[in-house]
């Protein structure tokens, strides 16, 4: 510290440069692992949760894209719910149902690649519990396989913790979405029925 006289006042000059490394040797090495500590804290809290999804149909990549994307398609295996988009990348999606009153979900449409992916974001709203968890993103990614198509759902974004009402229908829908596409008649286990519309034949395509 530094004193100077201007007058009648005695001023105080406070240097610095020797706190700074007083700091720097004796008391940056304490506070770092305090500093350590609440960032992998924070990354814990702040994780988000995955969930993915596989099935392999056979079918060819271009029908299972339509079946995806085409809206009396869909409405056959996703619970009766149909989608409404012009599928432009940047467009807005819902997810709608006869029976309700809005739409089931909404949101964008980030990546549109057909017939290879499609990324979406998507925010919930069939419930109050699933509204408040915010946006979340799901990524349809179809590979071919011989005669076959692997399409594997990537449900991610999610708070960790979130409620399974978010994802949990995941393998109903990709189920019912298989036996559709490679029989023509839907789902008939209990919950297809519950939440599905009734069954229905014929050749899907």
């Amino acid at each position: 510290m530094v004193a100077r006289r201007k007058g009648r006042e005695k001023l105080h000059f406070l240097n610095p440069v020797p706190i700074r490394l007083v700091h720097d040797r004796w008391v940056s090495k304490y506070a770092e692992r305090w500093a350590a500590g609440l960032t992998g804290l924070k990354a814990e809290l702040e994780q988000s949760m995955e969930k993915v999804f596989e099935i392999y149909i056979r079918t060819t990549p271009e029908r299972l894209w339509d079946a995806i994307t085409d809206p009396v398609t869909r409405g056959r295996y996703h619970f009766g719910s149909s989608v409404e988009s012009d599928w432009a990348p940047g467009s807005s999606y819902a997810l709608v149902h006869p029976a309700s009153d809005g739409p089931l979900a909404e949101g964008e449409n980030l990546v549109v690649d057909p017939p290879r992916r499609l990324v979406q974001s998507m925010r919930t709203l069939w419930s109050e519990d699933a509204a408040r968890e915010g946006t979340t993103r799901v990524t349809w990614e179809i590979e071919p396989v011989g005669d076959s198509c692997r399409l594997t759902v990537t449900h991610d974004q999610l708070r960790d913790g979130a409620p399974p009402e978010l994802y949990g229908g995941w393998p109903m829908i990709l189920s019912w979405l298989k036996t559709w596409l490679e029989t023509g008649r839907s789902l008939t286990t209990p919950g297809s029925l519950m939440y599905g519309q009734s069954t229905t034949e014929g050749d899907p395509a």
